[in-house]
């Protein structure tokens, strides 16, 4: 069990109080009562030696002299020493303290020339004050060599932080550098050849699918060019990715997915959850529905978004599609829902992936936040976009 310094401290001077009045009633239970009374007033005083470090060392020296009391004034000359920078005061105090130990009382009784003539003697009261004095001042080091050694744990876990994030700030430089020079190269490809496309040919869902690339080609660059952005400013000023995704962009995004789908959210008519809330429901539906064009293309997928208490609850289903194709196209990253989970943890909500009984399959996530009015309010009347493509190509991502 651990001790706090505070208390630590208030234990320890409470022992050597206690200590300091058995030394003075041992001391002087048979010497005059003025001696007794200087004895314990010395120890008393050690209660505040750590506030008033040379006020209790005046206080235990008539004891020292008179009583021949050890605890208090031992006690007083280590505190001096080792909260005092100043060596001249700590060496006032310990000459001090060696004459009451070499001085006896009273001093008319004292043979000068005898007692600073014992080689003894004067070792004796040496030890006496540089025992305490030599404690005070290795203490007073120890003390001072451990806020130092912490300033320069300090200092150096400042210095790592420093490092790391220079390093991250090259790092999100380099991938702003390959996102722009590569990813956004290839979109732009992409939406040329869809618009050259759509412009050359007769047929009229040739021409709407075209269309549809394009248009998703270009929305895919533009959020594209603001995550760049984001990843070449500094980490301290990054921006905020702008506009944000919000419930009421969900219906546009099931339009552009060229499935059917039918939307439910009705019920989060004239409420509005906080921003990162709504982001992720909306990232939740958009993940859900391009795993479903790519598994199960063609199969029915019914959207709904509801109010659960203090919380938002997303859930996005899919029918089976028996009779359609193995996906084919390029293999995903297997990062989509393990980001959807991520996501929904660091927001304090819950997420569930799962097939169902009928060969479909569910996406659940709950997002906590309280909702509050809205100025505006969605239709959420359930609805099936018509298809405008065979199914979702997974740009608007």
């Amino acid at each position: 069990m651990t001790v706090a310094p505070r208390t630590r401290a208030v234990l320890v001077d409470a022992a050597l109080v206690g200590l300091a009045l058995l030394d003075a009633w041992l001391s002087n239970a048979y010497a005059t009562r003025s001696a007794l009374t200087l004895s314990v007033v010395a120890a008393l005083a050690l209660a505040v030696r750590r506030r008033h470090p040379f006020a209790v060392f005046a206080l235990t020296l008539p004891a020292l002299f008179s009583g021949y009391v050890l605890i208090a004034p031992l006690t007083a000359l280590y505190t001096v020493a080792s909260v005092t920078r100043n060596r001249w005061p700590i060496a006032v105090c310990g000459a001090l303290a060696g004459l009451g130990y070499l001085l006896p009382w009273p001093f008319d009784r004292a043979d000068l020339g005898a007692l600073f003539g014992d080689p003894l003697g004067l070792i004796y009261a040496a030890v006496f004050a540089g025992a305490p004095v030599a404690l005070g001042l290795l203490s007073r080091t120890r003390r001072e060599l451990s806020e130092r050694l912490e300033e320069l744990t300090v200092g150096r876990e400042r210095e790592r932080e420093l490092l790391s994030r220079t390093v991250l700030a090259d790092e999100r430089t380099r991938l702003a550098r390959e996102m722009h020079d590569v990813v956004s190269h290839q979109v732009s490809l992409i939406a040329v050849q869809a618009g050259a496309l759509g412009t050359t040919t007769s047929d009229g869902h040739v021409r709407e699918a075209a269309d549809t690339i394009r248009r998703l080609s270009v929305q895919t660059l533009t959020e594209l060019r603001q995550m760049v952005g984001v990843l070449r400013a500094p980490a301290e000023e990054a921006p905020e990715l702008a506009p944000q995704p919000r419930i009421s962009d969900i219906p546009r995004l099931l339009r552009n997915s060229g499935q059917d789908a039918a939307l439910d959210i009705g019920r989060t008519a004239g409420l509005r959850w906080p921003d990162a809330v709504e982001r992720a429901a909306y990232r939740t539906v958009q993940e859900a529905l391009t795993n479903a064009g790519k598994h199960a293309p063609g199969a029915p997928v019914t959207v709904t978004i509801a109010p659960a208490g203090p919380a938002l609850c997303v859930t996005v289903r899919n029918d089976s599609s028996p009779g359609a194709p193995p996906y084919s196209g390029p293999p995903g990253g297997g990062h989509g829902l393990v980001g959807l989970r991520e996501r929904a943890e660091q927001l304090g909500g819950a997420f569930r992936a799962e097939r169902t009984a009928d060969g479909g399959f569910t996406v659940e996530a709950v997002f906590p936040g309280e909702p509050v009015p809205a100025p505006v309010g969605g239709t959420g009347l359930l609805r099936r976009p018509r298809r405008s493509a065979p199914h979702g190509d997974g740009l608007d991502r």
